[in-house]
């Protein structure tokens, strides 16, 4: 019998909706119950790509044992960690403070009150390797709630008082703090491998955004160096879809060959977006080529009917890892016979060992690629069994792609991609907008019931901004100004430049969120500062500019400490730095616009169209009756230019 997960609109609810396990969606309802029943819920957070999150279901969950006494002694909630990401940051905190870890599945045991009193990830259903077993887990908790009741009640109540949030002070992120930014993260940069740090490695999007953007505007050798290697390290390695193209999450090794195979939209979107833009700058063809890659995998593998994208694609296929993806020697020969067999295990690095388990390979990319044998082993893996897809829309997610497929293919000419730019963000704003509110997910173009949180709002401007860019459109200026204020309204902290993630008027949790960090996607306050910063630049209301500043001010600590986790802050700054960089382009030139596009700073703008048909056109007449470009920095503006080579002059002009 299905269990009350059966009418959720999550992908990751509904693989669960068939359980033994007596599950509810987190809601006040489930917490009355165990007030009435007197007994702890248990918080079990995951998300439908998560491979652990499959073993524990398989292991756990379905157990009519463990499901029997999960049902007797506490109430059991499930949550999808990219449905309620503030749900899932309140108690991660939690996670990572007792176990010294986190991750997902996420295990949690609360008060009926919400309080958290114990956390953990997976738990295997015997012992194993140092951990306790499941149902040994669940037995201590119940006795401990039983016969220990003051105790733990105690115990919850000191955890909710750690967890009070204390924002950081201010703090100017100047030139000093973004050029000691580049030292540090020199430090940690992996020389032999690209990327930064050792095994597991994750693809580092933001910062290597922000490297690009300060070699943009100081000419840093260094900067460029580490993005160039890092992006040619991921493109060869087996994190990269050779096939199909696209980005797995990250790499179990330090040296990108083996993934773990799930694919998420937003590593792919902001992926898309640092290679399209090292493809402006270094004009290099492998750049462009996988920046191409990617954008087609987003639009042929994560497109949704109604025009949106999928969250993401599992790691396993019907239980087992990568079975879609790996591949042994004598697989390739089947394929391809045995002379392109040979050659397309030695152009792949696929072994008679293996780089993976029993044998197989991940397939990289030692050589030139080949179109004509991708195309040969693709086919042949599409006849194999395919990972499930997660295809609910998530609102920041979309904002990613959006901004990537917009500002990707205006750079490198691909219009298709900016329409699906266009169809996504149609979606998003008919669908997601609900009485006049942003909600965080949609399925089947239905709006799911979540709110929106702070992330939802900042990462869909920017990519509302980036489409009033591509296309001219004043509505994209318009919408995207209306979630700031609202964001500036609802997101508010008590100080200057805080925000937290959560509205004013949310559900009410132990402990509002409020984390600046920025980690696999931005944060929702750097997203807000971004999009602040941009906005302020195409023509948005004056008091966007000083909003930003005082937002990346308060992120100065984290910038100048821990870079790693502040790559979008420092972006933020980095346009900030630079003024950000203005081009108008009037008149319908063609050549200017593509001159703008390919030379305009990180964190600049560009906008093209008739003389006042967009803010930042207006009071910018035609020159002699033709074409011009106006380019401005800041609050100080240089002469009209008419010809591309004179445009073009203008901005390799640097910060000095």
């Amino acid at each position: 019998m299905a269990n009350r997960l059966a009418s959720s609109t999550s992908p990751y609810l509904l693989q669960h909706a068939d359980n033994p396990v007596d599950w509810q969606e987190w809601s006040p309802e489930a917490f009355a119950e165990a007030r009435e029943r007197d007994v702890p819920v248990l918080l079990s957070v995951g998300y439908a790509a998560c491979h652990w999150c499959h073993v524990m279901a398989h292991e756990s969950f379905e157990d009519e044992a463990t499901a029997a006494y999960l049902n007797e002694h506490f109430v059991s909630v499930k949550v999808d960690r990219e449905e309620r990401p503030d749900v899932d940051a309140v108690y991660m905190a939690v996670t990572q403070a007792m176990s010294g870890h986190g991750g997902w599945p996420m295990t949690c045991f609360l008060t009926p009150g919400g309080e958290p009193f114990y956390a953990g990830t997976y738990y295997p259903p015997h012992p194993a390797r140092g951990m306790p077993s499941f149902r040994q887990v669940l037995e201590a908790v119940a006795r401990a709630w039983r016969e220990q009741r003051d105790e733990v009640t105690g115990s919850a109540a000191a955890v909710v008082r750690q967890l009070e949030f204390t924002p950081l002070p201010g703090s100017a992120v100047d030139d000093d703090v973004l050029a000691g930014a580049v030292v540090s993260l020199l430090g940690h940069f992996d020389l032999a491998n690209g990327g930064f740090g050792g095994a597991p490695k994750f693809p580092p999007s933001t910062v290597l955004e922000f490297l690009l953007r300060h070699h943009e505007r100081t000419g840093s050798v260094e900067a460029l160096s580490m993005v160039s290697a890092t992006c040619d390290a991921m493109a060869s390695g087996g994190l990269h879809d050779q096939l199909a193209g696209g980005f797995a999450r990250y790499a179990v090794d330090a040296a990108w060959v083996v993934p773990h195979f799930e694919k998420m939209l937003y590593d792919n979107a902001l992926l898309l977006r640092v290679y399209a833009h090292l493809a402006r700058r270094t004009a290099e063809h492998r750049h462009a080529r996988v920046a191409r890659g990617t954008a087609e995998f987003l639009l042929r593998d994560l497109g949704t009917p109604e025009g949106g994208f999928a969250a993401s694609l599992d790691a396993d296929t019907d239980g087992v890892e990568g079975a879609t993806y790996v591949w042994t020697p004598a697989q390739l020969v089947e394929v391809l016979g045995l002379a392109d067999g040979v050659r397309a295990a030695e152009l792949h690095g696929v072994t008679d060992e293996g780089t993976f388990e029993h044998g197989a390979s991940t397939l990289r990319l030692l050589g030139d690629p080949d179109p004509d044998l991708a195309a040969r082993l693709l086919e042949a893996r599409g006849r194999r069994p395919q990972p499930a897809r997660d295809d609910k829309v998530v609102t920041a997610w979309n904002g990613l792609a959006i901004t990537a497929l917009a500002e990707a293919g205006a750079a490198l000419g691909e219009p298709r991609w900016v329409e699906a730019a266009v169809r996504a963000a149609e979606l998003v704003l008919r669908v997601h907008v609900v009485d006049g509110r942003l909600r965080r997910t949609s399925r089947h173009g239905v709006a799911g019931r979540a709110a929106g949180v702070l992330e939802d709002h900042g990462c869909l401007a920017e990519g509302l901004l980036a489409l009033h860019q591509a296309t001219g459109e004043r509505r994209w200026l318009t919408a995207a100004c209306e979630l700031l204020d609202t964001a500036l309204a609802r997101f508010a902290g008590e100080e200057p430049g805080v925000h937290h993630d959560t509205a004013d008027d949310a559900e009410t949790l132990v402990r509002r969120p409020s984390d600046p960090s920025d980690n696999a996607t931005p944060s929702g306050a750097s997203s807000l500062a971004s999009a602040l910063v941009t906005a302020s630049a195409l023509g948005g209301p004056t008091g966007y500019r000083e909003a930003a500043g005082a937002a990346v001010a308060r992120a100065g600590l984290l910038a100048a400490r821990e870079p790693r986790f502040a790559g979008h802050w420092l972006s933020a700054a980095e346009a900030l730095a630079l003024g950000p960089v203005q081009v108008a382009v009037v008149g319908g030139s063609a050549e200017l616009v593509a001159t703008a596009r390919a030379g305009v700073h990180g964190g600049g703008v560009v906008v093209a169209g008739e003389p006042g048909s967009a803010p930042l056109l207006e009071d910018r007449p035609l020159v002699a009756g033709g074409p011009a470009a106006y380019v401005c920095r800041g609050f100080v503006c240089d002469r009209p230019v008419t010809t591309a080579a004179e445009l073009a002059e203008a901005l390799t002009t640097r910060a000095r």
